[in-house]
């Protein structure tokens, strides 16, 4: 019984550092969807200005190296904030299970 206490305890702590992490992945990933959007708005408004067909402004501004990387950094930003949300529902769901198993073993109400 004890070790199954001390494992939901762990698991509980282990969900509030990955709701807090979540958090700080939101931003990160808020912030490079910001910068990606800002760098994106700036070039494609330069080959406007150069004359280009405004057909053929996206396909260009996709291949400029700046904005490539600042949309890999906004790609990664946002797989690593889906990981944590994974993570999360991870831990709840071994959560659950813990708690069905205390209760199995001891008649305990869940909650």
């Amino acid at each position: 019984m004890y070790e199954l206490y001390n494992e939901l305890q762990q698991k509980t702590k282990d969900l509030e550092v990955s709701i807090r992490q979540l958090r700080k992945n939101g931003i990160a990933y808020a912030q490079a969807e910001r910068d990606y959007k800002i760098l994106l708005r700036h070039e494609c408004l330069k080959l406007r200005e150069d004359g280009m067909a405004i057909g053929m402004i996206d396909k260009t501004c996709y291949g400029i190296p700046a904005v490539a990387e600042a949309r890999y950094a906004r790609d990664v930003a946002e797989a690593v904030y889906k990981a944590n949300q994974e993570a999360i529902n991870s831990i709840k769901l071994q959560l659950r299970l813990i708690e069905s198993q205390i209760q199995r073993e001891w008649g305990l109400p869940n909650g």
